[in-house]
């Protein structure tokens, strides 16, 4: 049992427009970081640029509100600095994804013991409605008035091609799903990627909408949950069942299909082509944690190395070292 609460992860009056996607997440955040039990003093929250990256102003922990995009890079200086700080890096799909790309990729190639948060809303809204790099192609925005002739990234793609060990998607509005992926994403150990899907109701509203309340993720997304059968529905009267390479989501009983079928989700597969398959789903849209692999994580080798190094040298300080050569002693 944690004796922290939510409250004692708070601070602050937040800042967002009514019914900005921010204001829910900040809450499951909250909540999350209270039932993990780290204490807000051993734990710091990373930000770059962008409407979400002033989250860290409404945490009651060590805290950067950054420049832009370089979110991933302070927060791996401070996670190899001090491997025993929890280090929370906060990017929009716009901060993180675009001038930070570079930064985010490598973090997940690195697998640094990073909990990497995308807020993910497909627009720039600080900025006032550019359109961003998850944008879809056609897009209509200040930046593209006759719609985006370009392909989206798709976050789960660049993270799982930068080597990611760690996947999992959330939707702001829906607490208890983002508090799980939350906590999951903590218990992993290096760069945990959690992409949370959310509304900007000023410059892209409605750009979730097929999962953003209750009675339509019942209809459109499924909860991923490892070693269990992949079924989704109000009933669930759906399932996810192989084809060929891919994966397709198909009514029971139709078709000939049965539960027999239905595949049996595995987050700890060392080969991420099925969960890719399932990250990258239109419908449904694939929610929970989709993938969750160990593997050594760079803090831990560079603390590693240092020992390792500090071992075989004949001098451990700036003292022992002025030692290890002639010395005159003038008097």
């Amino acid at each position: 049992m944690s004796e922290f609460t939510a409250a004692d992860f708070k601070k602050g009056q937040p800042r967002w427009c009514p019914g900005c996607g921010d204001h829910f997440f900040l809450a499951s955040l909250h909540k999350a970081m209270a039932e993990i039990g780290i204490a807000p003093w051993n734990t710091a929250v990373i930000s770059g640029i962008g409407c979400s990256s002033r989250l860290p102003h409404y945490m009651a922990t060590y805290g950067m509100n950054t420049i832009h995009g370089r979110a991933a890079a302070i927060a791996t200086g401070a996670k190899v600095a001090n491997p025993d700080l929890t280090v929370w890096q906060i990017s929009g799909d716009g901060d993180g994804l675009a001038i930070g790309g570079n930064h985010f990729i490598h973090a997940n190639r690195r697998n640094i013991n990073l909990n990497m948060i995308l807020l993910n809303n497909r627009i720039y809204g600080l900025t006032k409605g550019q359109y961003s790099p998850t944008s879809p192609r056609g897009f209509v925005s200040k930046s593209s008035p006759y719609g985006t002739v370009e392909d989206p990234f798709r976050p789960a793609e660049l993270c799982f091609g930068a080597r990611g060990h760690f996947f999992a998607r959330a939707v702001a509005t829906d607490a208890p799903g983002t508090v799980e992926v939350l906590k999951a994403a903590q218990q992993h150990k290096g760069a945990a990627v959690c992409e949370i899907l959310q509304n900007c109701v000023i410059f892209n509203n409605g750009t979730h909408d097929s999962v953003y309340t209750p009675t339509e993720r019942k209809k459109n997304a499924i909860y991923l949950k490892h070693g269990e059968k992949m079924l989704f529905g109000e009933n669930n009267e759906y399932g996810i069942v192989q084809e060929g390479f891919g994966v397709k989501a198909v009514k029971l009983g139709e078709d000939g299909y049965t539960e027999a079928d239905v595949l049996v989700h595995d987050a700890k597969c060392e080969d991420n082509t099925l969960q890719l398959k399932l990250a990258e789903m239109e419908w449904p849209v694939a929610l929970g944690v989709i993938r969750d692999v160990d593997a050594p994580t760079y803090d831990d080798c560079v603390s590693a190395q240092i020992e390792e190094v500090k071992a075989a040298k004949k001098y451990h300080n700036f003292a022992e070292l002025l030692e290890t050569n002639d010395i005159w002693e003038v008097k």
